[in-house]
């Protein structure tokens, strides 16, 4: 029998293509979310979920529910018999959690320990948590591996998932029956092939390529570079980009990993390469065969120079490898962009 996995947050950009390669591996998904990045679509469900079925032609189940909503998430548990919970719900711009810290400790990490105890109350002892590079803080060496020292976050969403990964070590190493995959995404891009789905930040994008891509269908004027006198071949800051198509493929992996009774485990998701911001713009060129304005400013507080993963723990132990290479990243998001120059909205 298929079985049935909790998505948290799955609306959104990593969650939704995440939620295609369940209904294409043969699981049975149920999405949560409470829209906090998802476009309402004309029917019950979120648009990227309504495209979601649309391209598996097979449906799924979604619930308007909040994390931090702990009856409805009792309810939700009772309802439903899971296997596993992928947890991506949370709040996860850089720039506001600087701002507003409360609630994206209130969020995120509140949200989290209402769904683990819920979780505990049910049996469900197994879960992938969507964590992040950011819990690295500034490299001390490069390329990150897995053992390379972890909390020296430079802001508040970056110590949320570095507080929610001690929360699951530490419930796994208390209840030996509890299993977590904990993945470390680098810079996730582009979208499906299909160009249904995609990136689609609310207001003014706060990571580069959903930027650089509305640069380059005129919804924004010229790009922004924070900086051009770091210490890498062309002065701007180095990341290492991974598609999103990739990454939803490592959470399947992910997935069976569980089944291994693995404890608690940690993986890196990234390429291994890192590409400057003028080497992306570059690539978006060449990917739209458009000009992309741009101007040098300000470093911005809390940047490094540059960031990029060693995968090979997530080769050698979950049999996942990205795929995908820059061209192929910067081509998907272009025909996204191009499909949808506003995004899910049809303003």
């Amino acid at each position: 029998m298929a079985e049935t996995i909790l998505v948290t947050g799955g609306a959104g950009y990593i969650g939704s293509h995440c939620v295609l390669e369940l209904l294409q591996a043969g699981y049975v998904p149920v999405v949560i979310d409470n829209f906090h990045n998802a476009i309402r679509g004309s029917e019950e469900l979120p648009e990227s979920l309504r495209r979601v079925q649309e391209i598996a032609q097979r449906p799924l189940l979604f619930q308007e529910l909040d994390i931090t909503d702990e009856a409805a998430l009792q309810e939700l548990f009772r309802k439903h018999r899971f296997s596993a919970v992928m947890h991506f719900a949370g709040l996860k711009a850089v720039g506001e959690s600087v701002q507003k810290p409360l609630e994206y400790y209130r969020v995120n990490l509140t949200g989290t320990i209402r769904l683990l105890e819920t979780m505990k109350a049910h049996g469900v002892r197994n879960i992938v948590f969507s964590s992040s590079a950011t819990v690295y803080g500034d490299p001390k060496y490069l390329p990150l591996d897995e053992k390379h020292p972890v909390g020296g976050c430079t802001n508040p969403y970056g110590k949320s998932k570095f507080f929610i990964e001690e929360m699951i070590r530490d419930l796994c190493r208390a209840e030996r029956d509890w299993n977590a995959v904990l993945l470390r995404y680098f810079n996730p891009i582009g979208a499906h092939e299909s160009g249904m789905i995609g990136e689609d930040p609310q207001g003014i994008p706060n990571n580069l390529m959903p930027y650089v891509a509305q640069v380059a269908v005129g919804r924004r004027e010229f790009l922004s570079v924070f900086g051009n006198d770091y210490k890498t071949d062309d002065g701007t800051g180095v990341r290492d980009y991974i598609h999103v198509v990739d990454l939803a493929k490592g959470h399947i992996a992910a997935l069976k990993k569980l089944k291994e009774n693995c404890g608690c485990k940690i993986y890196n998701l990234g390429t291994g390469t890192g590409y400057s911001v003028l080497q992306m713009v570059r690539a978006m060129e060449k990917a739209s065969g458009r000009e992309i304005k741009y101007r040098i400013t300000a470093r911005r507080e809390g940047d490094v120079a540059s960031c990029y993963a060693d995968p090979a723990l997530a080769e050698r132990e979950l049999g996942w490898k990205a795929a995908f290479g820059l061209d192929k990243m910067c081509e998907d998001l272009w025909r996204w962009q191009l499909q949808n120059p506003t995004g899910f909205s049809k303003n």
